[in-house]
């Protein structure tokens, strides 16, 4: 062979080997078929390996475990290594990112050969390495359908191996796991299926090598049919050969098609690979030589599993079992118990010619090549500042959120259970049992109203008991199924007596199981109605899992593994979601979550200022909540913290979402017409001043009508409210509640209403009436929509749109369904009830008008806000409800007037440019939404899809109390959100 010829072939595998992912350019050079780059490899190879004599070209050989969470003597050993048998790599196992960052730039500062620093890391840095999120484990993965979400997490998982100063990863396990009794991979495999796993490796590996990494399948020729751990004992395998072609090794066949450039082999005993007795395959030439390297013709790197497991361990003493290793064919010898011991074997091998010296120097050299490959070529140390920040970014988070997602599986649902429809006709409850699972009954209370129940794995009888009698008024049963294990032989956490109970429970109600963890456990769930697999139990799942439930996601997942005849590999598939809110991240919708983090000094800066004792802050963009947080106290002195579930009184939002909703949904029925007056849909306003005020004038608060009438007054003497108008406590006469301990006569509504009729109208300029915003406009619609519906606004709003969106928080007359202290403080109402109001609407006008007006009176928490703006954006429909017509909502929210700039009930942005009136800045004019008195606010854009929700109390404890508008707070948070999505 002539010396160009050779030249030509070593650069071609070169490049084959270690510049798959790399688009070099092409040089014109001595020989055009040689990359620049190939020839910068040969050289800095040549380079370094001439400067090593053949002890320390050994070294390269080897990978040793290192810890970050082990005292002085650990690392004290390691250094003395890296120094003196001039180490090939380090495999790091548990410790932090920050000590482990500082280990690797202190190990490589003493090393003569940029060392490799490798991880075991099949479901990201977090599986040995606090201080870290995880990515889904093998199986979820495995359920997951779209591979470009694994080849993502893939490139994330690589920038984070960079990040840390690491080249290698041990992953992905490419093991079939066609054994469902395999105690060792299980949940570490993609799936049963050949195809599934292959092309789930495939995307993991690329994402890694596209973006410098090497990726390591494992563990050939194949763990996946064994039921002995090779960390514990040697795994016999009695496969026939042309089987383990046909499975086992066909990931491997089509990973190395696509550029492989590492291979993991594993300690089993494999007869009709290689019938030496007691051979294990690490061990074995036939298998890592003849099979792997010549019949599959894989030329990367190869290195042995673990060299202190058992499975070789056992009956090889450490020094004995590397050699033998490297005799086999391995390239490096991983997690070796003595390298002074092997080296000195190996060195007697080469001169006993049992191993040729140059064999040596070839693997040497293949060593010295990938790690041109992985840049330690110009190796640069870790950039320890900030290293945790930039190992947990936001596109981490996306990432996550979207394979956990992807993944769930709803495997049975019978009669369409799933996604819930018809909310208002179901009673819900939740039963978790094992371990805690706080956020997903928290995520459940989003969707509706449930009771949440709680026992330990394995409760005695007389708790099952207990728990079916609490449980038997309810329509629908939701189990999170938790504490579930990786052990088959302990049945996977599952207690026989816990399957029972819910086959029990299945017999009276439906109920749906969640099973949060291995897959394999539902071979004990065979027979139950509705089984939804979530793979894996963390905070993430337990948030997810209620938003498929209720239609907030669809559900996309397969089932990977067969594990019984219900429950076959391939069940599940797409299940649609119904257009519910979902919850996730910024950077999912294209938002910035540094920027949103903007709000919190916004926040906290009216808490400091005494602007409001507390608020809560939430944003929709794309139908996904992704900003929702709370501030402050109920009250300024000391009190509880404001949370996601606090009501809060929303003041004149109630026009909106009360009023002009009833509204909207008559007019969409031919039911309501809005050219037409007050006088033709109230016939005791013929002969008023109010007679002739056409509807649509009076929604857009242009039909003369004063601002506001403070009814109160006339029921007030002396600074003392009138026994002959109160009482303070119930009887006859007296039984409406205006608050706390104090009774309204029963025909003060009616004393309101003559009020309100009989008061004058404002002057007409022009010939026609100004803009003036009207409280009384939202009594006199109150009566339209009541006299149309023969039914008092809040038993309508409840009956037609909360209680079937779910919204068992928004309500009037909110003491008669929760507890008061739920609900955050008003005003300590000195002029007029003499008292703290809680529980009851603070203004006083709605308050004795029986705290249902059309004005005010409503309360609701934030994430109650955020689905009543989504029905609108969604043009009227919602879940499985569909309420209002698109044309509908069109009309009432466009601008109506050029003398101001109101819709039919909302108000919208200001028309002047830079004047964003009660909206922010930023928002285009196609927003619509309200404001409260109470410290509260709403917006809604349907050219962004985006909602805005503030709720505070900012009235407490005095009203008078104006710093909320006059820092302009509310609009501030509003422009923030625009700046979030990048707009100036």
């Amino acid at each position: 062979m002539s010396m160009k010829l050779w030249r030509v072939l070593t650069v071609g595998l070169i490049a084959f080997l270690f510049t798959s992912g790399r688009s070099d350019k092409m040089v014109a050079v001595e020989d055009p078929l040689i990359s620049e780059d190939a020839l910068l490899q040969l050289n800095w190879v040549d380079s370094v390996f001439n400067a090593l004599d053949f002890d320390q070209r050994l070294g390269q050989l080897f990978m040793v475990a290192a810890y970050s969470n082990k005292d002085q003597k650990h690392v004290d050993e390691i250094s003395e290594l890296v120094k003196n048998e001039n180490l090939g790599g380090l495999i790091f196992f548990q410790g932090g990112p920050e000590r482990q960052a500082r280990l690797t730039n202190y190990y490589q500062a003493q090393a003569k050969t940029p060392l490799f620093i490798a991880m075991d890391a099949e479901w990201g840095i977090s599986m040995r390495l606090d201080s870290v999120p995880d990515f889904p484990k093998a199986m979820t993965l495995g359920a997951v359908q779209d591979s470009k979400l694994i080849y993502k997490m893939g490139t994330e998982m690589a920038r984070q191996f960079k990040e840390l100063g690491m080249h290698i990863n041990f992953a992905p396990v490419v093991d079939v796991n066609s054994n469902p009794d395999n105690p060792v991979i299980g949940y570490r495999a993609f799936g049963e299926n050949k195809e599934l796993v292959t092309q789930r490796a495939v995307a993991y590996m690329k994402g890694l090598q596209d973006h410098g990494v090497i990726a390591n399948a494992k563990h050939f020729p194949g763990h996946g049919d064994t039921e002995v751990d090779s960390h514990y004992s040697l795994p016999v395998i009695k496969n026939p050969e042309q089987r383990i072609w046909d499975v086992d090794l066909y990931p491997y066949q089509e990973l190395f098609r696509e550029n492989l450039m590492s291979v993991m082999v594993a300690h089993l005993n494999i007869p009709s690979l290689d019938p030496a007795a007691n051979m294990a395959t690490s061990l074995s030439k036939k298998v890592v030589t003849d099979l792997l390297q010549n019949r599959m013709n894989f030329q990367g790197l190869i290195f042995t599993d673990a060299l202190n497991m058992k499975g070789v361990a056992n009956t090889n003493a450490p020094g004995e079992v590397d050699l033998k290793a490297l005799l086999a064919g391995n390239d490096i010898l991983l997690y070796s118990q003595d390298v002074p011991k092997a080296k000195a074997m190996i060195k007697r091998a080469v001169e006993d010619g049992v191993i040729a010296e140059s064999e040596v120097n070839r693997r040497v050299k293949k060593v010295l090549k990938a790690k041109y490959w992985a840049g330690l070529n110009n190796y640069k140390p870790i950039k320890t500042a900030g290293l945790i920040e930039r190992l947990n970014t936001a596109e981490t988070k996306v990432i996550t959120e979207e394979l956990y997602a992807d993944a769930f599986t709803v495997a049975v649902n019978k009669d369409g259970l799933i996604p819930f429809k018809q909310l208002d006709l179901k009673k819900f409850a939740s039963l978790t049992i094992g371990d805690e699972g706080k956020e997903f009954q928290k995520f459940l209370s989003k969707y509706s109203q449930f009771e949440h129940f709680e026992i330990r794995k394995a409760a005695d009888q007389t708790t099952h008991y207990n728990t079916m009698k609490k449980l038997e008024d309810f329509d629908v049963v939701v189990v999170g199924l938790m504490g579930i294990t990786n052990s088959p032989k302990r049945k996977f956490g599952i207690a026989p007596a816990d399957v029972d109970l819910l086959r029990d429970l299945s017999k009276r109600q439906k109920v749906v199981v969640v099973l949060f963890g291995n897959a394999y456990a539902a071979q004990y769930l065979e027979g139950l109605d509705n089984v939804v697999f979530a793979f894996e139990n963390n905070e993430i799942t337990q948030e997810l899992a209620p938003q498929v439930l209720f239609g907030g996601r669809p559900a996309q997942g397969i089932l990977p593994v067969s594990v019984s005849d219900q429950f076959a590999q391939g069940v599940g598939g797409f299940l649609a979601g119904n257009h519910r809110l979902s919850y996730g991240t910024p950077e999912s919708v294209g938002l910035d979550s540094e920027v949103l983090n903007e709000i919190d000094a916004v926040a906290e800066k009216a808490i400091r200022i005494q602007a409001t004792p507390g608020a809560n802050v939430l944003v929709v963009k794309d139908g996904k909540v992704v900003f929702e947080r709370s501030y402050g106290k109920l009250e300024y002195k000391d009190s509880p913290k404001v949370n996601s579930e606090t009501v809060y009184d929303l003041a004149s939002i109630t026009k909106v979402l009360a009023t002009t909703q009833a509204v909207m949904f008559l007019q969409s029925r031919g039911e309501l017409d809005m050219n037409k007056t007050l006088g033709d849909y109230l016939p005791e306003l013929r002969g008023t001043n109010k007679e002739k005020l056409v509807l649509k004038d009076v929604m857009t608060h242009e039909s003369g009508l004063v601002a506001y009438i403070p009814h109160y007054v006339k029921t007030v003497q002396n600074g003392s409210w009138r026994g002959d108008y109160y009482k303070p406590s119930a009887e006859t006469g007296f039984s409406r509640p205006v608050s706390n301990d104090m009774f309204g006569r029963d025909d003060l509504r009616d004393s309101i209403w003559n009020w309100t009729v009989e008061s004058k109208l404002l002057p007409k300029s022009g010939g026609r009436y100004k803009y003036v915003y009207s409280d009384l406009t939202m009594y006199l619609m109150q009566a339209v929509v009541e006299r149309i519906v023969n039914q008092p606004l809040n038993e309508f709003m409840d009956q037609n749109f909360y209680e079937p969106l779910g919204l068992y928080t928004m309500t009037f007359l909110p003491t008669e369904k929760m507890p008061v202290d739920n609900i955050a403080p008003t005003e300590d109402d000195v002029a007029f009830r003499k008292r703290q109001v809680r529980g009851y609407v603070h203004d006083p006008g709605a308050a004795m008008f029986g705290g249902v007006a059309g004005h005010a009176g409503l309360f609701g928490k934030a994430n109650d806000l955020a689905v009543m703006m989504q029905l609108m954006l969604n043009k009227g429909y919602y879940g499985d409800v569909s309420l209002i017509k698109p044309v509908t909502i069109e009309q009432f929210t466009k601008r109506q007037s050029n003398q101001s700039r109101r819709g039919w009930g909302w108000d919208k942005p200001d028309v002047e440019a830079g004047k964003g009136g009660s909206a922010g800045d930023l928002a285009p004019k196609s927003t619509f939404g309200h404001t409260g008195f109470t410290g509260t606010c709403v917006w809604a854009d349907p050219e962004n899809n985006l909602i805005y929700v503030f709720l505070s109390n900012r009235v407490y404890p005095d009203a008078n109390n104006t710093k909320l508008l006059k820092e302009g707070i509310r609009t501030e948070i509003h422009d923030i959100i625009y700046k979030a999505m990048g707009k100036k």
